[in-house]
């Protein structure tokens, strides 16, 4: 009997078969959200693509600012890409500029495409925004997880003098933890504390007149004019209370802002909750510091931020523990703020012609109102939705507004705004909390992960470049499987005997 090879054109077809077959798997349908992959074809991808499943999923984030200094709030029109221009008329103004000083960011999230950015933490000495644009800043510490880092990033600086804000020594710690098998079940996920030695912000008003004479642009105010021209120096000054030794405000002693994210237990619970808490540490605040018109704000009691969520609408919420503070003026007391009295205004006034060369602040002699100090405290905002929730708050709020006296053409609604202690906390967890117990492929946990569950039994490769040389290897094998089968068909045909 006789045996002949395959002929070229039935070999051809047959190969071409062979290799779509074989590369059927590569070309099923992409998942619905696929994962970035890198430029370089042979670069390892920056996630598994089929990890295994952990528990979770969870999201934490605390974020919390020492001093955030506002210029002319609210006087930039938001610029949104892809809105028309009634829909961004419809969203708030930004400040002109907005300078941050000591943050602290720490952040937990299963739901991360990355897997360094499951947990973040971050300190920065400062940061600062022009027109709700915000670049980033030198300076500052971060350390992210995945993979695990036993131990904490710490670091110092002194950043340089400017006319906004003057910056003692920052000192900064963070940590991140995520564990490979466990996930968010480390103690904690994210940590991050900035101290901050001293601070002292704004020592001039630019939406104010640098000049002493105000008959050009003050057409019609002569008592106003004539009282400016009456003061030690412009409006832009507030009259020699702003100076290289005065500033609008001023924090003496060391503070410091302390973000963290975690998992707490919780009684009656199985599962662990959610905690995302955000501290802010101040001593006192100087309004107008070393003028004879100085105010004094004492910190009573340090506000704190926890958002905590169970996985559960009923028992998750948010905790706020309002401050309270004490407000003076040469040993006298103006008032006390908190959550019953959360505003307190102080006049500020120029003196009449022959009275003085110097604002006053306070109730007094006989003046001309020109503006107000409004101090605002406890200003918290919840949110939640369901099992999830998050807040916004602040320590105290500074406010330098101007009055009916001072209408000067091109005034925004305040003339210069400081918050102090902005914090920020949000949480959420699975249904029933999180269990921390390691999760295989085919466990049947209630708890869902927010990844791709499952995975081919057998050894897996190790997730180098070299692992992900199999894939050209393939092709490359297949390529030489067909020049083979090709070069076989093409020989001449030999019968046997």
């Amino acid at each position: 009997m006789r045996a002949r090879r395959l002929p070229l054109t039935v070999a051809l077809p047959t190969a071409a078969l062979l290799t779509a077959l074989c590369a059927a798997p590569a070309l099923a349908a992409p998942p619905t959200t696929p994962v970035p992959t890198p430029v370089d074809p042979s670069q390892p991808p920056f996630t598994n693509p089929n990890p295994t499943p952990q528990p979770g999923p969870i999201i934490g984030d605390a974020g919390a600012g020492l001093g955030l200094v506002r210029v002319l709030p609210g006087s930039v029109q938001t610029d949104a890409p892809g809105l028309t221009d009634e829909q961004e008329k419809k969203l708030p103004k930004q400040a002109a500029g907005e300078f941050g000083v000591g943050l602290a960011i720490a952040q937990g999230n299963s739901h991360a495409v990355y897997a360094h950015d499951r947990a973040i933490a971050e300190s920065s000495p400062f940061g600062f925004a022009l027109g709700g644009r915000a670049p980033r800043t030198p300076g500052a510490l971060a350390q992210t997880a995945s993979p695990d880092n036993a131990k904490p990033t710490v670091g110092g600086l002194t950043p340089p003098a400017n006319p906004l804000l003057n910056i003692g020594l920052v000192e900064g710690s963070v940590h991140a933890r995520w564990d490979d098998k466990l996930g968010p079940c480390v103690e904690p996920v994210a940590d991050a504390k900035t101290s901050v030695a001293s601070l002292s912000a704004i020592n001039t008003i630019p939406s104010l007149p640098r000049i002493s004479d105000l008959s050009s642009i003050a057409a019609g105010k002569v008592d106003l004019i004539e009282a400016v021209k009456g003061l030690a120096a412009p409006l832009s000054q507030l009259g020699g209370l702003l100076t290289a030794n005065g500033s609008l405000v001023r924090l003496p002693e060391t503070m410091s802002a302390q973000s963290t994210v975690r998992l707490v237990d919780v009684p009656d619970h199985k599962g662990k909750a959610v905690s995302a808490v955000s501290t802010v540490q101040l001593a006192s605040i100087q309004v107008l510091a070393g003028t004879p018109q100085e105010i004094r704000i004492d910190v009573v009691s340090k506000p704190t931020l926890t958002a905590l969520s169970t996985g559960d609408a009923k028992t998750s919420k948010v905790t706020y523990t309002a401050p309270v503070l004490r407000v003076s003026q040469g040993g006298k007391t103006l008032g006390t703020l908190d959550a019953a009295n959360p505003r307190l205004d102080v006049p500020v006034g120029i003196p009449l012609p022959g009275l003085g060369n110097l604002p006053i602040v306070g109730a007094g002699a006989r003046k001309l109102d020109i503006g107000v100090l409004r101090l605002e405290v406890g200003q918290l905002k919840e949110k939640r939705d369901g099992s999830s929730v998050g807040a916004v708050a602040r320590l105290m709020d500074l406010q330098l507004l101007p009055t009916d006296a001072l209408a000067l053409p091109g005034l925004p609604a305040a003339l210069a705004q400081v918050a102090f202690g902005e914090q920020v906390a949000r949480a959420s967890a699975p249904p029933g909390g999180v269990v921390c117990k390691a999760i295989t492929p085919t466990s049947t946990q209630g708890v869902a992960s927010p990844e791709p569950q499952g995975s081919p039994p057998g050894p897996e490769l190790a997730y180098t470049s070299a692992a992900y040389q199999t894939v050209p290897l393939f092709w490359t094998g297949t390529f030489l499987l067909l020049v083979g089968v090709i070069m076989v068909a093409a020989l001449p045909d030999r019968r046997r005997t």
